[in-house]
């Protein structure tokens, strides 16, 4: 039986900015308002508004809370201190990623985490059955907030008129409990553009008065409501992997080159440890495929699947790709052979559509803004 999608609490204020809304993950949301050209330029230079209230809000409390995670995740959740927040990740016993995470420390024994948008249930469920055993409870809390994101280098700007939180004592991936605009919200410098910017949890029935302030905020500053479709095309720039194309469960974060977020030297058994601990090894002693950066030489455009090539043969596959509005030319992430890795190798193309075109390797990210 279908079902229709989901809607954000700002759904209606979306449609009289006449977004053109998409189903993504069980949500509609706005893809984009006009350009999205436009709207990833004005995220790199100016500011961007970005609805997230898709993403999965799991809050873990409790005496155990902290035991729990450790078993759960492959980080080591012991040591984020108060305020601050860790990247991490779920995977299956067999080393699969599951998903990426945020994981923020709310409080002493209360922790969130924040789950992408199609894969809330699934670490919901298995958050759940891992809890058995500890003195902690796992509640789905995606009811409970709304999730508004402002990013661009103008944005410590535009929220620093609307609240007296210490912002510029505010590091990266840390998070702080006030009030933006009168409305109570968790102020976290966290993002997925690659530029500096901050995301606020608030309830729901804030969201509209929140969104409606930083909008009047940004006025001055060239604030513009941003949808998914820049949304991904700022975080390619920026290298950040996305679950369903550069992670899946098909592969470990070894695999993806992220084995740095498992923590072997924490104390305790997680899940998936004696998986990962063979994974890393085989990593080791024959460098699995690595994730590259692809630049064309010409305007074509590649896809997710398609087939990197190189003397005749398939040395690997494409994971994204999009124009580039930052670098003005196509661009992709994609899983190559070892032997073709290297930044500057040469003979490397795309298959798009039987013609091998022309791609240059580099290092990821494409893009990295200036401290």
């Amino acid at each position: 039986m279908s079902t229709s999608p989901r809607r954000t609490a700002l759904d209606a204020l979306h449609r009289s900015l006449g977004a053109t809304m998409t189903d993504f993950a069980g949500w509609d949301m706005p893809l984009r308002y006009a350009s999205e050209r436009d709207e990833h330029h004005a995220v790199r230079t100016r500011a961007g508004l970005f609805d997230l209230s898709h993403m999965g809000e799991i809050t873990v409390t409790g005496p155990g809370a902290v035991d729990l995670l450790d078993h759960a995740l492959v980080g080591n959740i012991s040591t984020v201190g108060p305020g601050r927040a860790r990247y991490t990740m779920i995977c299956r016993e067999d080393g699969g990623i599951v998903d990426d995470l945020i994981v923020y420390r709310l409080g002493d024994t209360e922790y969130m985490v924040v789950a992408n948008a199609g894969n809330a249930q699934v670490v919901l469920d298995a958050l759940r059955e891992r809890a058995a055993g500890f003195d902690a409870e796992v509640r789905d809390d995606r009811d409970a907030y709304a999730l508004i994101a402002v990013q661009g280098p103008e944005s410590p700007g535009i929220l620093a008129s609307l609240t007296d939180a210490d912002l510029d004592g505010l590091k990266y991936y840390a998070g702080l409990p006030g009030t933006v605009a009168g409305v109570p919200a968790l102020i976290a410098r966290t993002g997925y553009t690659g530029e500096d910017g901050f995301e606020l949890f608030t309830e729901p029935q804030h969201a509209e008065k929140l969104w409606t302030a930083l909008t009047e905020a940004g006025q001055g500053a060239g604030l513009v409501p941003c949808g998914l479709s820049c949304r991904d095309t700022l975080r390619l720039e920026a290298g950040m992997p996305l679950y369903g194309h550069e992670l899946t469960t098909a592969l470990t974060p070894f695999d993806a080159g992220l084995g740095r977020v498992v923590k072997f030297e924490k104390a305790g058994d997680f899940v998936g440890r004696e998986a990962l601990a063979a994974a890393a090894e085989r990593a080791e002693q024959a460098p699995p495929r690595k994730l590259v950066g692809l630049i064309a030489e010409g305007r074509r455009v590649p896809r997710a699947g398609m087939q990197v090539v190189a003397g005749g043969e398939v040395v690997g596959e494409v994971t994204s790709g999009a124009p580039s509005p930052t670098l003005g030319r196509p661009i992709a992430m994609a899983y190559v052979d070892a032997a073709h890795a290297a930044p500057g190798t040469e003979g490397v193309g795309v298959d798009i559509r039987g013609t091998h075109e022309p791609y240059e390797v580099v290092a990821l990210p494409f893009y990295k803004r200036a401290k």
